[in-house]
């Protein structure tokens, strides 16, 4: 559940931003077949990661963490 929100907010934001998933992946140095898992939620995306994706993004770590709803 936890890996679905933080999938649905990387791909909201990456969309949001104009890139595709293989231009995102190719940007952040990762597979794109890794950025699908993650946005599925079928992947946990490390803490190194995610701090690629907020700055690739041009976002703080904070916009991007899920909310408690």
């Amino acid at each position: 559940m936890e890996a679905e929100k933080w999938g649905r907010r990387i791909r909201a934001y990456r969309k949001l931003k104009g890139y595709t998933q293989e231009g995102f992946s190719k940007k952040l140095g990762v597979s794109v077949s890794i950025l699908g898992e993650v946005e599925r939620g079928n992947r946990l995306p490390g803490n190194d990661l995610l701090v690629k994706i907020a700055a690739s993004l041009n976002i703080s770590l904070d916009d991007l963490t899920p909310k408690d709803n």
